[in-house]
Parts: C-alpha cells; structure tokens; sequence
C-alpha cells in the first residue's frame, strides 16, 4: 500500500459517496488508475464495506450503555454460544472480547432506561455462560465513529 491508496482511503472514510471522477481528482489520477486501486482495496478487504452513518436519535434510539460482561465458564462451545448469540441481538452495536476481566464489551442502543432494562433483564442476563452484567450509561459522545489513521504512528 502505498501513499496514493492511503490518500483514497482517508478521502472515502471522510467523504464515501464521492464520484469516482471527484476520488480520482482529489488523488490526483486519471479515473481508470484510480478505480484500479479502488477495486484492488475492495478486492484485497481493506475497504470491507460501505454505509451511511445514521444519527441514533433520528432513530429514536436515545440511550446508550457499555456493558462489561463476566463470564460464568469460558469453554470454547460457551463462548462461540454467548458470541454467537450477541451477534443476533440489533441493540448491540459493538461486541468485544477482551483479556482479563471483565470478558466482553457491548456497546448498547435502545429508546431510554425502560427499554435498556427490558433488554438487559429479558435477554442480556439469559446468554450463555454470563456470570455478571456491569452497565455505564454513556453520557455523551466526545469521539464517535471517527475514520482509522491512514499512516502508522
């Protein structure tokens, strides 16, 4: 990867629905050079995916916890159930697992504290292998969604 594909991946995590005309201009190539590496970035998964952000609230969607979660048994068929299970759940917009404790990090949406709660005891609390629930509730975004680095620091 050289500088010129960083330069296009830092214009499309900014600005996704630029023109292949408009890329090529701002990178500087003609647009056949540019759609190449486009497709090449594309083809090799370092652009996975394309998508509209979408503000929550537009939503309805007004509340946000992180949840720490604390497994009871960690086996390989508990986790690949608990993991497995979280991935079908809408609400969780981010499903980390980490070293230590606690095991996993979920990052909730839902309409208000009412709602979080109807999750958190109907469904949250009935995964597999969960110990413990820890919640946060997120006061406000400071940093959200921000584009990688396009050079290593």
């Amino acid at each position: 990867m050289d500088a010129v594909d960083r330069k296009i991946l830092a214009i499309l995590q900014e600005e996704g629905r630029l023109t292949l005309t408009e890329l090529a201009e701002r990178v500087q190539l003609s647009a056949s050079p540019c759609h190449r590496r486009l497709r090449a970035l594309e083809r090799d998964g370092t652009i996975s995916a394309y998508r509209a952000v979408v503000d929550p609230a537009a939503l309805g969607l007004n509340f946000e916890a992180l949840v720490f979660v604390t497994m009871r048994q960690e086996d390989r068929e508990t986790l690949l159930s608990f993991e497995d299970a979280v991935t079908r759940i809408p609400n969780v917009l981010l499903a980390q697992r980490l070293f230590g404790d606690p095991d996993y990090l979920l990052r909730i949406v839902t309409a208000d504290l009412a709602a979080y709660q109807r999750l958190e005891d109907d469904v949250l609390s009935a995964l597999p292998g969960v110990q413990r629930l820890n919640s946060t509730l997120v006061m406000k975004q400071v940093v959200n969604d921000r584009p990688l680095p396009t050079t290593a620091s």
